[in-house]
Parts: structure tokens; C-alpha cells; sequence
């Protein structure tokens, strides 16, 4: 089925001219729209009737987005609904914020409409297919990374990664264009009684890229918010 098919978007923006432009141009790429100004009146509306994206204005009046972001994700009800918060750009602090707070992605202010309406495509898409079981085989471009056998491949030839690497590596590749702050990236590449700092993720980043050779471009930086696979 069609990943639009049946889909519904909340968009959160107070700028009334602005929503009804994102409401006219994702109804025509096939989407069903619901429309908030404000925080409390997207709460009700996501309550009442789940969507299945939010689309979240971070500077809104009263309640702001990453409280209306932290509000969805800590309810059962709306926890898994993906998130993307749109932003102006400097907001460095609240991107970090609300990634770790459980948004999906973001969007800076002024956005291309056919970029918006992509990266909503995008990120339906990814939280549609069923995440890799730990012990799945991943593969990125020449890049295989094997959990059961520890092993990553580029080609025929094996590559020697440290236990930390092969994890940085493994949570990367499994989600190709998710942007990772570098806490997250703590939180899933730490092993027992081993401590990862947030410099040290950089450091593991530059070996990482060092032993990947010419694949090691597909790790990308993100000014100020962490790291992430190139989208394939």
C-alpha cells in the first residue's frame, strides 16, 4: 500500500497562513489534515483522533513545542507517532532537545515545500518498516555489518573494528538519515561498566571513519546536533 494511503498529518502551527499553506499542499500530495495553532489544542485533537505524523512548530504561544513534544511521547496513547519539529535556524539547543525528548527529525525555517512534503514521506516510510531484529545482517551501500559473527565487510574484505566502533557502526546503518545526538548515541553504543563521553564519541567517529575508507563520508556531521548515516 501506498505509504500516503490513509494517512493522517497534525500540523502544530500558529502562524494561520502558514498552516493553511502546509494543510493545501499536503492534502494534494494525498494527505488527510488536521490543523492546530497551539499546544493544548494539538494535545486534544492528538488524543481525540491519533495521527499517524505530527508535524510540530517549535515557537508556539503558551505551551511551547517540546512541551507538547514531551507530552505526546511520555502518553501511551501517542508515544509511537513520529514527530518531526520544524524550527528556525540557530535553534541548535532545542533541535538536541527534542530529539532526545523523541522527535523523529526536524526541519529548519524557511523550508522548500517539496523538501517538507519529502521528509514527511521519508519518515512515514521509516517508521512504517518493522525495525532490524539485533541479530539481523545490516547492509549500507559495500558495507555489511553482521551482529551474530561480529563481523563488518566492505566487499570481500573484513575491516578490524574496536567493540565500541562495531556498535557506533551497527545503531548508524540500521537507520540511514536519522539524525543522532551524541547522548543517543551514548545510550545505545555503551556496554556494561564501559563509560562513553560525549568527546568520545567524537573520537570513535574519526577511527570509524579512518577504517571505513572511502565509505567513511557516509557518516555524517551534524553542526551541533550529532551524527548520522547519509540516506541511501
Amino acid at each position: 500500500m501506498d505509504v500516503v494511503s490513509g494517512k493522517r498529518i497534525l500540523v502544530v502551527e500558529d502562524e494561520h497562513d502558514i498552516a493553511e499553506l502546509l494543510r493545501y499542499n499536503l492534502t494534494k500530495n494525498g494527505y488527510s489534515v488536521m490543523l492546530a495553532l497551539n499546544g493544548e489544542d494539538a494535545l486534544r485533537l492528538a488524543r481525540q483522533t491519533p495521527p499517524d505524523l505530527v508535524l510540530l512548530d517549535l515557537m508556539l504561544p503558551g505551551m511551547d513545542g517540546l512541551d507538547v513534544c514531551r507530552v505526546l511521547k511520555s502518553d501511551p496513547q501517542t508515544a509511537s507517532v513520529p514527530i518531526i519539529m520544524v524550527t528556525a535556524k540557530g535553534e541548535e539547543t532545542d533541535i538536541v532537545t527534542g530529539l532526545e525528548l523523541g522527535a523523529h527529525d526536524y526541519i529548519c525555517k524557511p523550508f522548500s515545500l517539496r523538501v517538507l512534503v519529502a521528509r514527511v514521506r521519508v519518515c512515514l516510510r521509516r517508521t512504517r518498516e518493522p525495525a532490524d531484529a539485533d541479530g539481523a545482517v545490516v547492509r549500507y551501500q559495500n558495507i555489511v555489518v553482521d551482529p551474530a559473527r561480529h563481523q563488518v565487510h566492505l566487499g570481500e574484505h573484513a575491516v578490524d573494528l574496536t567493540a565500541t566502533e562495531f556498535r557506533l557502526l551497527h545503531f548508524l546503518a540500521r537507520r540511514p538519515g536519522w539524525v543522532f545526538t551524541r547522548t543517543q548515541i551514548i545510550e545505545a553504543v555503551r556496554g556494561d561498566n564501559y563509560s562513553v563521553t560525549e568527546r568520545a564519541v567524537d573520537v570513535q567517529i574519526v577511527g570509524l571513519r579512518r577504517k571505513l575508507a572511502q565509505y567513511g563520508e557516509c557518516i555524517e556531521t551534524v553542526r551541533g546536533v550529532g551524527y548520522r548515516m547519509q540516506e541511501r
